[in-house]
């Protein structure tokens, strides 16, 4: 379709899965790749928040993406997390990443730097300088609740200008900003949400999908809801996104992803090990977790 965005539809920002010992569980992921991509998933993104990047090292981030690239071997996009607080840093484990898998990662995800509480012009440059010298194609990542500081609606019209800048992952749950970006950018500027609860709102007002923690456990309904969205059957959308709140719900009660990575370990998927400070969670809330699991379908 001409001018359609290059990401489109449900992604799954995809968790890590760790042996009992910590270390990555590459059987475990591949499985999850599988499962995702059997549950038509539209791309998956490794390493991102959801995959606890911020407590892996950079060897492992690359070697997880790595691992998911090669295991999807084309069958749906890989978008990789790779942004950081620091513009050099970012720039260069972009330019790995995009080095050591050739043609074969369709953007890198870039938060906005966190605790330096950068303003709008800085996050320009920084976001400017990753996409002239990264490597790979942009997508913006603005998670306020993550990072303490938000991109504007004016920033992010300001970027999609730039060539390499292909989309945002905008996870304000603000819907008044979304608006306005919808009617401002370009109509092949992926738009995607990186909240849950407001992928249907968000794409009746002009998104084009979302970057999703509840599609880990059910990418069907996930991408489903999408595909009902995009084809504005809003009533079969609708349904759906009430369908999905009350899992939303208790998966954004504790910090993401304890409550996903331990729902993924209820079903069987993986072990429940995080990286500290983030730890699994008590069996009370564990309990809780397996009853919602149970109501929606999955267990």
């Amino acid at each position: 379709m001409a001018n359609a965005p290059l990401l489109s539809g449900a992604l799954t920002a995809l968790i890590t899965p760790f042996t009992d010992t910590g270390e990555v569980d590459f059987d475990a992921l591949r499985a999850l790749v599988d499962r995702q991509i059997e549950g038509g998933i539209n791309g998956l993104v490794p390493c991102g928040t959801t995959g606890e990047a911020a407590t892996m090292s950079d060897d492992e981030c690359s070697q997880v993406i790595k691992a998911v690239v090669e295991h999807v071997d084309g069958r749906v996009p890989v978008v990789a997390g790779t942004g950081s607080n620091c513009t050099a840093s970012t720039i260069a484990f972009t330019r790995r990443i995009a080095e050591e898998n050739p043609g074969k990662i369709a953007a890198a995800l870039v938060v906005t730097p966190y605790y330096n509480k950068p303003g709008q012009a800085d996050m320009i440059r920084h976001f400017e300088a990753v996409a002239n010298e990264g490597g790979l194609p942009v997508l913006l990542y603005n998670v306020p609740g993550r990072t303490g500081v938000s991109m504007s609606s004016d920033t992010i019209v300001a970027l999609s200008k730039h060539a390499n800048i292909i989309g945002v992952k905008e996870a304000s749950a603000d819907l008044v900003m979304d608006t306005d970006i919808a009617a401002r950018v370009a109509p092949d500027f992926a738009l995607l949400s990186g909240d849950d609860f407001t992928t249907f709102p968000f794409m009746a007002i002009g998104g084009h999908g979302c970057i999703s923690v509840v599609s880990n456990l059910s990418p069907e309904t996930m991408s489903t809801l999408c595909k009902a969205a995009s084809e504005a059957n809003f009533d079969e959308a609708l349904k759906l996104h009430r369908k999905l709140q009350p899992l939303a719900r208790i998966l954004f009660e504790r910090s993401n992803p304890i409550p996903v990575k331990a729902a993924a370990a209820a079903l069987g998927w993986c072990s429940p090990t995080m990286r500290g400070p983030l730890y699994a969670p008590d069996e009370a809330f564990v309990s809780r977790l397996r009853q919602a699991l149970n109501d929606f379908g999955l267990a």
